[in-house]
C-alpha cells in the first residue's frame, strides 16, 4: 500500500507551485505600476487595439457587395454612440447588435 505521506507532500507541492504561479505576476506587477512606460502604454493601447480590430474587421470587406451595409452601418453606428454617450461598453454592444440584427435579417443570403 502506497505511503499517505506521499499522497499529502504530492497536494502540499501543488498548492504552493500553484499559489506561487497566481501570485508571481502580482508581485512582478507591482515595480511597473510606477512606471513610465506602462502609464504610456495604458493610455494609447485601448485606441491602438481599436483601431487593430478596426482593420482585422474590415479588411475583406467588398464596397461592391450590398451585403457590406451590414458592416458598415454597424461601425456607423459604434462611432456615433461613442461620439454622444463616450461609453465604450454601449457603443459596442450597440455596434454588435445592429451588425447581428443586419446580418442575419436584412443582408442574410
Amino acid at each position: 500500500m502506497p505511503d499517505p505521506r506521499y499522497a499529502v507532500a504530492a497536494v502540499l507541492v501543488t498548492a504552493a507551485v500553484t499559489w506561487g504561479l497566481r501570485a508571481l505576476p502580482f508581485a512582478a506587477l507591482t515595480p511597473l505600476r510606477a512606471s513610465r512606460t506602462v502609464r504610456y502604454l495604458s493610455a494609447r493601447m485601448p485606441a491602438g487595439v481599436m483601431v487593430i480590430l478596426l482593420a482585422y474587421c474590415l479588411r475583406d470587406l467588398s464596397f461592391t457587395q450590398p451585403s457590406s451595409l451590414a458592416p458598415l452601418t454597424a461601425l456607423a453606428v459604434t462611432v456615433g454612440l461613442h461620439l454622444w454617450r463616450r461609453n465604450a461598453l454601449l457603443s459596442i454592444l450597440g455596434g454588435t447588435a445592429v451588425h447581428v440584427i443586419l446580418a442575419s435579417t436584412v443582408f442574410a443570403h
